[in-house]
């Protein structure tokens, strides 16, 4: 039996750069910055007051406004992306394509919007006074179940929840799905909005959001001596992905091919990676052995890259572990940079911008990045936009409790597609 290949043929993002993948995508090669001061809350007295909010997004033109209003933002910003990639995909939803579609969405959090303005309601009004759609707007699964409800989707049907790698493990547990044969169609990303008081005090108290509030877009600088913490961001980030000998059938665009991906634990501590680098240097080998390719087929990384100096220099030991001397070789980019963390949508995005990046020849910069991190010495494409030609990208996510997830895109030629 012939092994199934996973193929990208659709891409939907909704992001402080833009609120579709096409602007996003052309903001990131510019080199902006979706990193502004919170607008969302009074920020007086946080330590922390930037972040990367959405600008202009109504959920009502994705839900209806009785829907919207039922819905946390969380599950809004996953509906829209999961409608544009089904859209950019060229997909007709037809009874038999909603029969045998399903739905990963991964996020790192939930609704705590919801949690947090309910908890208010309990202790100001009482627990009479809670909304009956608390619950179903809070909880984590919600995301996915609402790209399932919107769209009419009944294949599988779930979330991952592993912190910062959730969006990257729903893409490739969703691509082994596909391999497997289980069925031949999968919408798979992340989504979170988790910018409201509780979110950015619990994670200015763990230390581990940017102080530098001023100029907000300068906050964020992975592999830079003066990285001090990521900058937290909303968004929501979905593909679709695709049975290849399906796509072809239907004469779909394919953008890139998924032939890799690789997961593991660090064992070692709740919030900090393991020193050096072995848990993530280990998912990295898990990747490429799956992808039957050796470090030097590596054309472009896209790091996970947070800009905490924790998280850079470990990942830079990881990378340096496993793929050898290639690492100082090979351009590698951060592109939170540029668009904040989005926690659970975040490898999810990074997914995206790597299967652009193959697509377009361009590789991302890191901006911000000035005075490397002496330990931070590899090629991050500082600065600018690099033009390449891309066949393999990788794509690092790294999560709080020491998840690993990696993925690998291909570019597919013509001829074999």
């Amino acid at each position: 039996m012939p092994s199934v290949r996973v193929v990208v043929t659709g891409i939907g993002i909704i992001s402080p750069l833009g609120l579709d993948a096409e602007t996003t995508w052309r903001r990131i090669l510019a080199g902006h910055s979706g990193i502004d001061h919170i607008t969302f809350f009074d920020t007086a007295g946080y330590a922390t007051t930037i972040g990367g909010e959405l600008k202009g997004f109504a959920p009502e033109e994705y839900l209806g406004p009785k829907e919207a209003k039922r819905t946390d933002r969380f599950a809004q910003l996953a509906v829209a992306a999961a409608k544009q990639a089904v859209d950019d995909a060229g997909l007709k939803l037809t009874a038999k394509v909603r029969e045998n579609m399903g739905v990963i969405i991964g996020n790192g959090i939930g609704g705590l919007s919801t949690l947090y303005q309910q908890t208010i309601v309990l202790h100001e009004k009482g627990p009479n006074r809670l909304s009956p759609f608390a619950v179903p707007m809070m909880i984590a699964d919600m995301a996915s179940g609402w790209v399932s409800i919107a769209l009419g989707l009944k294949g599988p049907n779930f979330c991952t929840t592993s912190a910062c790698a959730s969006g990257s493990d729903a893409i490739g547990i969703a691509g082994e799905l596909i391999r497997s044969g289980y069925c031949p169609l999968m919408l798979a990303g992340g989504s979170e909005a988790a910018i409201n008081p509780l979110g950015i005090a619990s994670f200015s108290a763990l230390k581990a959001l940017s102080g530098r509030n001023d100029p907000p877009p300068e906050a964020s600088c992975p592999f830079d001596a003066k990285h001090d913490g990521f900058v937290m961001s909303e968004g929501a980030s979905v593909l679709v992905l695709e049975d290849m000998e399906h796509a072809r059938r239907r004469g779909a665009k394919i953008i890139a091919e998924l032939i890799g991906y690789g997961a593991t634990a660090d064992a070692f501590h709740i919030t900090q990676p393991l020193p050096n680098g072995d848990g993530a240097a280990r998912a990295i080998r898990q990747a490429l052995a799956r992808a039957k390719l050796k470090p030097a087929d590596i054309d472009y990384v896209n790091a996970h890259g947070t800009s905490t100096p924790l998280n850079d220099r470990t990942e830079t030991r990881a990378l340096k572990a496993a793929l050898g001397p290639h690492a100082y070789k090979v351009p590698i980019s951060s592109t939170k940079s540029m668009t904040g963390h989005l926690i659970g949508a975040a490898g999810a995005i990074e997914a995206a911008f790597c299967a652009l990046t193959i697509r377009d020849g361009l590789i991302p910069p890191t901006i911000n990045l000035h005075h490397p991190d002496p330990e931070c010495d590899l090629d991050y494409v500082p600065g600018k936009a690099r033009r390449k030609q891309v066949k393999v990208a990788l794509s690092n996510s790294f999560g709080f409790g020491g998840h690993n997830s990696v993925l690998i895109l291909h570019q597919v030629e013509e001829d074999t597609c």
